[in-house]
């Protein structure tokens, strides 16, 4: 079957940019497969400059299969550049796999995504692929099924975007009618519930909420890695969602990780591992501030 395209999001941050489609170029696959770079506008009342910085260096390159890039003429915001992105070429390919520009990959995410791809192809219960794993000190299985989605290197096929519900009111009215808020909240060890809030305010501009929603109350389940193959660099001043991601860092997978076929069934265990990882990030967080605190006294 043929490769995956890529859809790569990117807006006004070069030196991300840079490295996360060097990472991708140095991908098994990145020569046999196509990359479509969707490139945001500017913010109405801001300078486009350093747009225009990464849209001059995104004409430059090379090592793809083939390289065809989309410049929004004005801005989309990240969730409906995204959106829109990913319906329009998963409608034309039925299967598709998405970067955003503050992601680097280890050089056989592309391998492990298309296999994956092709493996739970007839699965109904699978509707994603993740390339990151948050650091665990559990042993877990090469690979393994969480219900719901996540954001940071993933593919879908046109039967799972299908799935996608962009009404953030009548999600979270679901949630909270079947009772589900707790559960989706990670055991109540991250406000997933709060972000979703926040999309429905407009304090957020986010898809991934939404995206992980549908899934989760559709009850699919994506197919995660337990080594990362995804590293993210973006929590800075220039992220759009976190500015400090210390405690999510990780090391991306050095060998090719094995995909195989597993039973459409939540990892209850590799849940938990996720679980304890969330509930050690709030407590490092309020350790952090206490220390501020006790240092200001």
């Amino acid at each position: 079957m043929p490769f995956a395209p890529i859809a790569l999001f990117v807006y006004n941050r070069l030196d991300h940019t840079r490295l996360t489609v060097e990472a991708l170029k140095n991908n098994v696959l990145a020569s046999e497969s196509d990359l479509t770079v969707f490139s945001d506008g500017a913010k109405e009342g801001t300078s486009g400059k350093n747009v225009a910085e990464v849209r001059r260096y995104i004409k430059s390159i090379t090592g793809f299969k083939s390289v065809m890039i989309v410049e929004r003429e004005k801005n989309f915001g990240l969730a409906n550049s995204i959106i829109d992105g990913v319906t329009t070429l998963v409608n034309m390919y039925g299967k598709i796999i998405v970067v955003e520009d503050d992601l680097v990959t280890s050089k056989y995410f592309l391998e492990y995504m298309n296999t994956a791809l092709d493996v739970y192809a007839d699965v109904q219960e699978v509707v994603s692929i993740h390339g990151y794993m948050y650091p665990s000190r559990q042993m877990l299985p090469e690979t393994f099924l969480i219900r719901g989605t996540d954001c940071w290197g993933w593919a879908t096929w046109k039967r799972g975007w299908d799935i996608f519900e962009k009404d953030s009111q009548k999600l979270l009215d679901e949630l909270q009618k079947r009772n589900l808020l707790f559960a989706f909240d990670w055991d109540g060890s991250y406000n997933n519930t709060r972000m979703l809030k926040n999309q429905i305010k407009g304090t957020v501009d986010s898809w991934a909420i939404r995206w992980h929603a549908s899934a989760f109350l559709k009850e699919k389940l994506t197919l995660f890695p337990s080594v990362s193959l995804v590293n993210n660099i973006g929590g800075d001043s220039e992220g759009t969602h976190t500015k400090s991601l210390e405690d999510f860092q990780t090391i991306v997978a050095q060998v090719p990780v094995i995909v195989k076929r597993l039973a459409p069934i939540e990892d209850a265990n590799a849940r938990g591992a996720i679980v304890e990882f969330y509930k050690s990030v709030k407590q490092s967080s309020l350790q952090k501030i206490w220390k501020r605190i006790s240092s200001f006294i």
